[in-house]
């Protein structure tokens, strides 16, 4: 893919500083340690690396070291790879259907500032729905596997929390000795959509009750019991959007739907279109049309809130495992899957872990790190380059 003409990386060395000053009042140090680690990243700041070939002793140029940030757009293709590799190993021999479960927009300041406690809720009551529905014998009547990957964006950038579930279609039956087959199209998103606002409410008004809810600014409008009281009730009267989407076409083609999906930011660089004069504009697509393609121009300062928006708490897993693929379970589970259906393990991908991360240019011989800089260090080799260069 080619080098996009715009960076986030950019716009944060152009416009950060003022943004910094004129938002202190709400901006954490997770904020400012994310906003510090991708303008530095891929530059003299951070260090760098001087990487040869093993085999012809050709020896590269300096590469600067990645900031390594799960924030950062340049920074999650080696992770990615590595994680899928995984993936491969667990898939199974069926359909896959992708189920989307979304927080109405009426919870999203208050999930805004209690991040980690909502996000974890909707992990647990997405997960709770789709294995108690699946066990239900009116609908599959098995014990189902499934990932689950937490995105909080919309295309506009906007706080938009949902959950993305990629289903194997089936499961185990209850006494573990056959896989059960869909009867017709998996699980009924009506149902789904009931019993995940039923769990989700219930545990929002234990956390309540529990302490474990923040409630700064206009939230203090709802912090008494009888407000928040009402407020769920009005949460309640909502009907709660649950997709389902049609399954895929098999494991090759759910392997290329997680390498779009697992390992993202909220915008990739390749959506900017254009930076300058303090605006930043970006593509979008508007699901509420149709998908159809289109262009918003933001202030920066806009389009920094939004970004920060997204900043996850810190250590928050926004990748879990659950049923039959949950860590403790799958080491036994999912062998067990794979003799009832008749099914051998997948041939790995070539990722990282197998092959080099590149190669040389002139024999083609895998490449390695010579030696590691740090950022004095390599200041002071590219102070020396350009004194020997300017002598010469």
């Amino acid at each position: 893919m080619n080098q996009p003409p715009f960076e986030v990386a950019a716009i944060i060395r152009q416009y950060g500083k003022a943004f910094i000053e004129n938002n202190r009042s709400w901006l954490t140090y997770q904020h400012l340690r994310v906003l510090h680690s991708i303008e530095h990243c891929r530059t003299a700041a951070l260090g760098g690396h001087i990487d040869g070939c093993s085999q012809c002793g050709y020896q590269a140029d300096i590469s600067y070291n990645s900031c390594g940030s799960r924030h950062c757009p340049k920074c999650l293709t080696h992770a990615r790879d590595l994680w899928l590799a995984e993936r491969n190993k667990e898939c199974l021999p069926v359909g896959y259907f992708h189920v989307v479960f979304t927080l109405p927009h009426e919870l999203s300041w208050l999930a805004l500032h209690n991040k980690k406690t909502i996000y974890h809720l909707l992990f647990r009551a997405s997960a709770e729905t789709l294995l108690e529905v699946a066990a239900d014998p009116r609908h599959l009547g098995a014990q189902i596997g499934f990932l689950s990957v937490l995105h909080t964006w919309g295309q506009n950038l906007q706080h938009h929390p949902h959950v993305h579930c990629v289903i194997p279609a089936g499961g185990l039956s209850t006494d573990h000795q056959r896989w059960v087959h869909p009867r017709y199209a998996f699980l009924p998103a009506k149902i789904l959509s009931k019993v995940f606002r039923g769990k989700f409410i219930d545990a929002l008004k234990h956390a309540f009750r529990q302490g474990a809810l923040q409630f700064p600014g206009a939230l203090q409008a709802i912090r008494t019991d009888r407000a928040f009281r009402g407020f769920l009730r009005t949460l309640f009267r909502k009907s709660w959007v649950v997709y389902v989407k049609p399954p895929f076409r098999g494991p090759d083609h759910l392997l290329q739907y997680l390498a779009r999906y697992t390992h993202r930011v909220a915008i990739s660089n390749h959506r900017i279109l254009n930076v300058a004069d303090g605006q930043v504009t970006f593509r979008w697509k508007d699901y509420a049309h149709g998908g159809k393609q289109r262009k918003m121009t933001l202030s920066a300062n806009e389009f920094l809130r939004r970004f920060l928006l997204h900043v996850l708490p810190k250590g928050f897993i926004r990748i879990r495992s659950f049923g039959f693929l949950a860590p403790r379970r799958r080491g036994a589970l999912l062998p067990l899957c794979r003799r009832l259906l008749g099914d051998h393990p997948r041939p790995p991908l070539q990722t990282p872990t197998a092959a080099p991360l590149w190669r040389c240019p002139h024999c083609g011989g895998p490449m390695k790190v010579l030696e590691r800089l740090r950022a004095g260090q390599l200041l002071s080799k590219l102070a020396s380059r350009r004194s020997f260069d300017d002598s010469s």
